[in-house]
């Protein structure tokens, strides 16, 4: 039962990776681009709604709505003055911004909050939990895995049941041919940035709620970022739902076998699945 009890944690805590890579897999899915400041973006959004709860005390749910708006703005933004004028088949330029990027938020968060670590008040969410029969699960976990399924299944109606995703797929697949059927890429590139700040918003909710957070821990959680992405397979949304909840379930695993094997475990099990699948396990087939 014991074991049992530990996938189940793992599959929860992977609904957290799964959100933290959902932007990542939009942004690389319809522009190719890598952002290796995904991470901090995260850690810098849970800052910005930190300060809204602060400033307005209303609750972190409420401050994540008017943040989102604030954020949206800002990736829309990132995307038309900065980063569209290093996109193109040359990947190292766009690299090079965001890991620029990601050095300037770290160093800004430590000047504008310290080092000292903060946390967003759950109102007495991180301790209430729901009996399931087979274990005992936490709410804000449980709650955290609903929202990476609703935020993904909304995120593939939109690619793929509205005006606005056929643009984000043509943009993708053709930019040269898309503009010549009335398509700007650079607005569909804004808009997809904007976008997937809107989910990094989401994680950076939970984030904030599950544990505590620093302006030092963007990379690591550019990493699980990046594994549930590769796991689940470059473009697939759906595949990086799964992809999270590999990387959780191989961490708690490991973690029950021995505490100092948990986040080893989760390299692991990354390790192991680009052996044996390089393309991930859920590829988007190739046009």
């Amino acid at each position: 039962m014991i074991w049992v009890e530990t996938v189940i944690q793992g599959l929860l805590l992977g609904g957290l990776y799964a959100l933290f890579a959902a932007g990542l897999s939009l942004v690389f899915g319809i522009m190719r681009l890598v952002n290796l400041a995904h991470g901090d973006l995260i850690v810098a959004s849970a800052f910005l709604i930190l300060m809204v709860v602060e400033f307005s005390g209303l609750n972190p749910f409420m401050s994540a709505l008017i943040a989102a708006p604030v954020l949206f703005g800002f990736g829309y933004v990132l995307q038309r003055v900065v980063l569209n004028r290093v996109l193109g088949n040359d990947i190292l330029p766009p690299l090079l911004v965001t890991f620029g990027l990601s050095v300037a938020l770290q160093n800004g968060m430590l000047e504008l909050f310290s080092a000292d670590s903060r946390r967003l008040p759950a109102g007495g969410l991180e301790n209430q939990s729901l009996n399931i029969g087979l274990a005992t699960v936490g709410t804000l976990p449980l709650m955290t895995l609903a929202s990476a399924v609703i935020a993904i299944f909304l995120l593939n109606r939109l690619l793929y049941a509205t005006a606005l995703g056929r643009a984000f797929r043509a943009t993708s697949d053709d930019p040269v041919t898309a503009s010549l059927m009335g398509i700007d890429p650079k607005r569909i590139f804004a808009l997809a940035t904007g976008l997937a700040m809107v989910v990094v918003t989401l994680a950076a909710l939970y984030l904030g709620m599950r544990s505590n957070f620093d302006p030092s821990i963007g990379p690591a959680r550019l990493i699980y970022a990046f594994q549930a992405v590769i796991v689940g397979g470059l473009g697939s949304l759906w595949g990086t739902l799964a992809g999270g909840p590999i990387i959780g379930v191989a961490q708690t695993l490991g973690a029950q076998i021995n505490p100092e094997w948990q986040i080893l475990s989760g390299h692991l099990a990354f390790l192991i699945v680009l052996i044996l699948r390089p393309r991930g396990l859920f590829p988007r087939a190739r046009d």
